[in-house]
């Protein structure tokens, strides 16, 4: 419905409600004349009544939950209060013309004495309702609107699209460098003893003769004095044991290897029995096995 179908809609309804209103506030009138109210108050009761019946439809259409459900309480409870005020005004001629007795709604005394309890609490009722729902609507917040959502694969393909078109090239992947790995100290130092290095004779340095001038004489660069120990190692920081030599760990190899098969010999055996390194391990494994399949070999 467009925006000027909404306006006469609601402007209809603002009238046939105020109609209503009008026909309801001469019966609510005269029974408030019938219980006692004075002129002032007569005219002012049916908007007690039908004021708090609108109050509680707009309360409706804002509140959500049990806040709602009270609400409709409230407007069906005034609503059939009304209603039963309006009926006893029309069974009661006398109430049109005020000749009826001061607070004598009905000829059955139950009857009378419920109806005006009826037409007197309901003012008390309408101060507590309308406060408690003034406060329900003030304090309502209402639930933020979600963001309309659009048809998922065009979304997809949008997004794909800038992405494709905000990148100028692929993105190249990290290059992963390989681990080196370093060789293990007492290995070279293995290394270096089992095989003979050739020395490397000294390079003497070159001199360099200064621009502009040509030197009498060319004088070698000397080398700093190497420095002197600074005082005596203590024997706690000294190694107990004295560092062997390839042979010796051959040795004990041999000795702790000796008669296991060749499927036991193994580095990690033989680094736990000799007490080295695993590179030395590795090396003394090799040897021994070397050892054992040229035995077998030989005549």
């Amino acid at each position: 419905m467009n925006r000027t179908g909404r306006v006469l809609l609601v402007t209809a309804l603002v009238a046939v409600v105020a109609m209503a209103f009008r026909v309801s506030w001469n019966a609510l009138r005269d029974i408030a004349n019938a219980i006692g109210a004075d002129r002032t108050a007569a005219m002012l009761y049916p908007f007690v009544v039908d004021g708090l019946m609108a109050l509680a439809l707009v309360a409706t259409l804002v509140l959500v939950g049990r806040d709602r459900t009270f609400a409709l309480r409230v407007l069906g409870t005034y609503t059939l209060a009304s209603l039963v005020l309006n009926y006893v005004h029309g069974l009661v001629p006398e109430l049109h013309g005020r000749t009826v007795d001061w607070g004598r709604l009905a000829d059955w005394d139950p009857a009378n004495w419920a109806l005006v309890l009826l037409a007197t609490s309901l003012p008390v009722g309408s101060i507590y309702f309308g406060s408690d729902l003034v406060a329900k609507v003030l304090h309502h917040r209402p639930a933020p609107i979600p963001p309309p959502v659009t048809n998922a694969e065009e979304s997809t393909e949008t997004v794909r699209n800038r992405s494709t078109a905000d990148l100028p090239e692929s993105t190249r992947a990290p290059a992963v460098a390989n681990p080196v790995r370093m060789p293990d100290p007492v290995a070279v130092d293995f290394l270096k003893s089992a095989l003979p290095l050739k020395p490397v004779p000294a390079i003497a340095p070159t001199p360099v003769k200064p621009i502009g001038s040509t030197p009498k004489s060319t004088v070698a660069a000397t080398s700093p004095r190497p420095r002197g120990a600074t005082g005596r190692v203590p024997e706690a920081a000294r190694s107990p044991r004295p560092k062997r030599t390839p042979a010796q760990l051959l040795d004990e190899a041999r000795t702790a290897m000796t008669g296991l098969p060749d499927g036991k010999v193994t580095a990690e055996g033989i680094r736990r029995e000799v007490h080295t390194s695993p590179a030395n391990a590795r090396v003394l494994r090799d040897t021994l096995l070397a050892e054992r399949a040229a035995a077998v070999g030989a005549p």
